[in-house]
């Protein structure tokens, strides 16, 4: 579209007779990314996150024997870059004084503010949505959901089903078990447990009828359905993932899928000396991404 916005640009809001503008005054759905990342604020251009290695399990000491010493590293390196995020648009002069409606300047300044929110939205649902995708990589090597995630002291470890399964109540079943099974970087066992089911609208009535669902799902069978008490946070549906199978677990372990906030949405109006064109802008800088993998646990559907 044409980057300023002239009388010819809305030649019917200079003439009475308009009965309604429509296609600008959508409703927007509450935001969602906060569901998946913890938000934290930076005075930095990056952050960096780092992994540690921990001591391994006590050694036997016999008797008139030294104490076993056990040593410990840095690991791996995740980093936030922070990027700047900006739209604007131009308004004719011409135009601001001829609007009889007042199409341009408050309701396009309305506009504007609901694009800056869904481009977060996008950029916090391109996480996961990339989680599976080679390339998209992380300070381990890994993608984010990865069946081999390397330890610093060795060995692998995962947060992906085995075999990939859509979503249902044994898939939600087997997650938990994994869950369970995680351990530390040493293979000590950690207590990690869900906290809410993250998926896309496709997924919006089979999560919940799993998740909401007293005895077993889609059965006569009179068994307890112990998954939905697994899930304290229940089911988000997430409007921005664009795999309509995929399906992801968010868990209690800190430090891990998190939104940096170098500067906060702003915006700015100023008038061009030479034309007398209104300018509008918007901006913020802000990133996205994850330290501690066992933060995610997800399933790219069968």
């Amino acid at each position: 579209m044409a980057a300023i916005v002239n009388t010819g640009s809305f030649g019917k809001a200079l003439w009475p007779g308009v009965n309604k503008w429509y296609g600008d005054a959508y409703s927007e759905f509450p935001v969602e990314f906060m569901d998946i990342f913890t938000k934290n604020t930076s005075r930095k251009a990056f952050e960096e996150d780092i992994s540690t290695s921990m001591f391994g399990l006590a050694v036997q000491k016999g008797e008139g024997q030294p104490v076993s010493y056990d040593g410990a590293q840095q690991g791996f390196i995740d980093r936030y870059t922070h990027a700047v995020y900006s739209l604007g648009f131009i308004i004719t002069k011409e135009m601001v004084e001829d609007d009889l409606y007042d199409v341009i300047g408050k309701k396009r300044a309305q506009a504007l503010a609901f694009s800056m929110r869904q481009t977060k939205e996008v950029l916090g649902a391109n996480i996961l949505n990339r989680a599976f995708t080679s390339g998209y990589t992380y300070g381990d090597g890994k993608v984010l959901c990865a069946s081999d995630h390397p330890n610093v002291a060795g060995g692998t470890w995962a947060n992906m089903i085995a075999t990939a399964a859509d979503i249902s109540e044994a898939a939600l079943e087997q997650a938990c078990i994994d869950i369970q099974g995680y351990t530390d970087d040493r293979g000590k066992r950690i207590a990690v447990r869900p906290q809410r089911l993250v998926v896309p609208y496709t997924l919006d009535f089979e999560a919940n009828k799993i998740l909401r669902t007293e005895y077993e799902v889609g059965t006569n069978n009179n068994t307890v359905n112990v998954v939905r008490s697994r899930f304290p946070g229940g089911a988000k549906i997430n409007h921005y993932l664009t795999d309509t199978d995929a399906w992801f677990i968010i868990t209690d372990v800190k430090d891990g899928l998190k939104y940096f906030e170098r500067r906060g949405d702003s915006f700015d109006q100023d008038d061009d000396f030479d034309t007398d064109n209104a300018k509008f802008k918007a901006s913020g800088r802000y990133s996205f991404g994850c330290s501690d993998k066992r933060a995610i646990y997800g399933s790219q559907g069968a």
